[in-house]
């Protein structure tokens, strides 16, 4: 959601972002590899390229606005609840990315709350398309 927006260093970071996000409980789901490909698509990055760790030292100077930090925590959120579980360790990561970028746990528990019933949304329109 809104990838497209966000310039080449950023779109580079917030791939790396998204690899500390599904490997920090350790497990890699479909669900999480699917949405992964689905970001490379939306920022146009060539589908072979491989996302590696990154630190969040100086992450707040790569996403230098609120819009493009908005950006990248609603799609790390999204990407957390992927494969339906949002696991204490995604949450802990993810709180320490909204941190870095100033975002206060009020504004963290909004942006979570819409990225909940987006979540719902996407699966109750799965279902009307498979009935």
């Amino acid at each position: 959601m809104w990838l497209s927006s966000l310039n080449d260093e950023q779109r580079d970071a917030l791939l790396g972002l998204a690899h500390n996000v599904v490997v920090s409980d350790g497990l890699l789901d479909p669900n999480e590899e699917f949405m992964l490909d689905e970001f490379k698509r939306e920022m146009a990055l060539k589908p072979e390229i491989e996302a590696d760790y990154l630190e969040l030292d100086g992450i707040s100077e790569v996403f230098d606005t609120p819009r493009a930090r908005a950006v990248a925590v609603l799609n790390l959120l999204r990407l957390s609840y992927v494969d339906g579980a949002f696991e204490v360790e995604e949450e802990c990561l993810l709180k320490e990315i909204a941190r870095a970028f100033g975002i206060d746990d009020d504004r963290f528990l909004l942006m979570d709350n819409w990225v909940k019933r987006l979540v719902a949304l996407e699966e109750e329109a799965r279902g009307l398309m498979n009935a």
